[in-house]
């Protein structure tokens, strides 16, 4: 098992330093040599960036639901190099059209039309919106700094996995990321479904019974002297 802690914690690396390239490569590579990557490369860059996305979507509901499976609940620590690395490319196609314009950029994001439905354009800026946030929040500095609003910013992670599935299969009806979404969505609701019973359960076990004679208005002075313990 520590043989596979060793691996995870090294791939993680990996794919983090494949992040940093890719955002330094792959701009250049759309400014100055566009017509090297075709319309069907750029669908499968995406598919790439889906399949790394949907990695973090499903890793730690699948740990949550099959507790006793040990291998899975390791793998909830490459959601950070899997996320960074997905949303490494969508930054990537955002910092190329700020090299190619920044001003006209920029000005875009604060028109109407920018965040228009029309060609489901709100949806492409939304998960644009939350890759750049998420990205530079995943590092130890942002979550000293952010403190519990940390994990609460995380959860960006949703708005980016179903607004950026649901604009290219809303585009190019791709069948395979309707499947992923609908994953997701139920392996997460069951999830939630099993978390909740372990609450309720561990609620029941620590209620006061019934039969017992001493009411919860009797306790009240215990709560109270073991606060201020």
């Amino acid at each position: 098992m520590r043989t596979y802690f060793t691996f995870i914690k090294y791939l993680q690396q990996v794919l983090l330093f494949i992040s940093i390239l890719v955002m330094i490569v792959f701009p250049l590579i759309l400014v100055f040599s566009p017509d090297s990557i075709s319309s069907i490369m750029t669908l499968k860059i995406y598919s790439v960036a889906h399949i790394s996305l949907f990695f973090v979507m499903m890793v730690r509901p699948l740990a949550d639901i099959f507790t006793k499976t040990k291998w899975i609940r390791p793998l909830v620590i490459l959601r950070k190099g899997a996320g960074v690395f997905s949303a490494s490319i969508v930054v990537s196609f955002i910092i190329s059209k700020l090299m190619m314009d920044p001003s006209g950029y920029i000005s875009s994001i604060g028109a109407i039309k920018y965040w228009s439905l029309t060609n489901y354009a709100l949806l492409a800026h939304l998960a644009d919106i939350s890759a750049v946030i998420l990205i530079i929040t995943s590092n130890n500095l942002s979550k000293r700094i952010l403190g519990s609003w940390w994990k609460k910013i995380q959860r960006l992670s949703y708005v980016y996995f179903y607004a950026s599935v649901l604009y290219v299969y809303l585009t190019y009806g791709d069948i395979k990321l309707l499947v992923m979404l609908l994953t997701v969505t139920l392996v997460t609701y069951l999830a939630a479904a099993k978390n909740n019973d372990k609450l309720l359960e561990s609620y029941k076990s620590t209620s006061i019974p019934v039969s017992n004679p001493m009411s919860i208005r009797d306790t009240l002075p215990i709560k109270n002297k073991i606060r201020s313990i």
